[in-house]
């Protein structure tokens, strides 16, 4: 496969630590990507009973040398799960990609997850896993769930210990809490795509798909919308929130055929910048969809902090300073599928970082299970 060089016109460094240190944590400038190669997964392949797919999340667990990936499986077909799993790597090459885990997730009574069918009201949660980081202290999992407005569920941020037991929730402020008459809260399928640590690992990002229901309509091929990236500290309390906004989409849909655009990941690099994910699907006249895919560079030192506004309706604000890194589609390679997930790894031999992004199949066979490598550049 060729192997691109790809110059960017923004400023970040990635520095990686290897598999025997901690992951990088503060970086700074970057100008350009190298894309080493591209590895699947077969569709409905199965693993120690499971069927793998839906791979919403990605980090690296550099305390054990291996990667952690959520599932988003409503537990429709297995229990809600995440799997561990080598990468085998350099700068030349990305040759596999093993399964060596999987882990149940459990709710706060120790049961796991419940599908739609199974779930009785106010007992449990159904769960729509779409993130997960390793914590830095000791290598715990933290997650974060969509909810299901239709069913009154609202998201959440979960701790668990490595074997999925339950830890902790986050404290969540009300401005996160679904309504039924959808005129405030997250809508449905909107909420929680996107968490990180900071760099210095003692808070929490977490980032919406995209705008609450007070803060305006979805994006459309015309105009963008406002999605809310919050900075919790590790006990729930808000230590900042801003407005990020989303791109119109790139695309029109064909007719009677839906189309969207939200953040499917975000990963902290800085004190106040991170890496986003923006994803659009965009559905044509043959009922196939298009992928549109750009991950951007953020600055939050500037922007207003939002976490006490209501509404942005009506509100004035300064949002967050967003630079373009890469678009996905210049890598020229077949499929750019729904990619959901972004971690840095282990260092190269030659010092330099390495950077992974996952595709979520939706457990669709017209998509792929997808990673892609690349090396970062000083």
């Amino acid at each position: 496969m060729n192997k691109p060089l790809i110059t960017l016109a923004c400023g970040l460094a990635l520095t990686l630590a290897g598999c025997a240190e901690l992951p990088p944590r503060q970086q700074d400038a970057v100008t350009q990507l190298r894309f080493i190669g591209e590895q699947r997964l077969p569709w409905h392949m199965r693993y120690q009973g499971t069927l793998v797919g839906g791979l919403s999340g990605i980090d690296y667990d550099a305390a054990n040398d291996e990667w952690v990936m959520i599932c988003d499986d409503r537990s429709q077909h297995n229990p809600a799960r995440y799997y561990r799993a080598r990468l085998a790597f350099d700068q030349h090459a990305f040759t596999s990609v093993q399964l060596t885990g999987v882990t149940t997730m459990r709710q706060p009574d120790g049961s796991a997850y419940p599908s739609k069918e199974a779930y009785r009201p106010g007992v449990g949660a159904v769960p729509d896993l779409e993130a997960l980081r390793v914590d830095p202290r000791d290598a715990s999992i933290w997650y974060a769930s969509e909810g299901d407005a239709r069913l009154g569920l609202d998201p959440f941020v979960r701790h668990a210990a490595r074997d999925g037991r339950f830890v902790a929730g986050l404290p969540l402020p009300p401005l996160f809490t679904v309504a039924q008459d959808q005129r405030s809260g997250p809508r449905n399928n909107e909420a929680f795509e996107g968490l990180s640590f900071s760099p210095d690992g003692n808070s929490l990002w977490a980032s919406l798909e995209g705008p609450l229901y007070q803060d305006g309509p979805l994006p459309d091929p015309t105009h963008g919308a406002a999605s809310r990236i919050t900075h919790f500290s590790r006990d729930g309390k808000v230590l900042g929130q801003y407005v990020y906004p989303l791109d119109a989409i790139p695309a029109r849909p064909g007719p009677g055929m839906a189309s969207n655009n939200g953040i499917s990941e975000i990963l902290a690099i800085g004190d106040s910048k991170l890496l986003v994910l923006e994803r659009a699907g965009v559905q044509g006249a043959d009922g196939g969809y298009q992928t549109f895919v750009r991950l951007h560079e953020i600055d939050t030192a500037h922007a207003t902090d939002v976490q006490h506004t209501q509404s942005l309706k009506a509100a004035s604000y300064t949002p967050v300073r967003k630079r373009l890194v890469l678009d996905l589609a210049t890598l020229g390679l077949p499929v750019i599928d729904n990619l959901e997930g972004i971690a840095f790894g282990p260092r190269l031999a030659n010092g330099h970082a390495s950077l992974v992004l996952v595709s979520d199949d939706n457990f669709n066979q017209a998509q792929v299970t997808q990673f892609l490598l690349f090396e970062v550049l000083p």
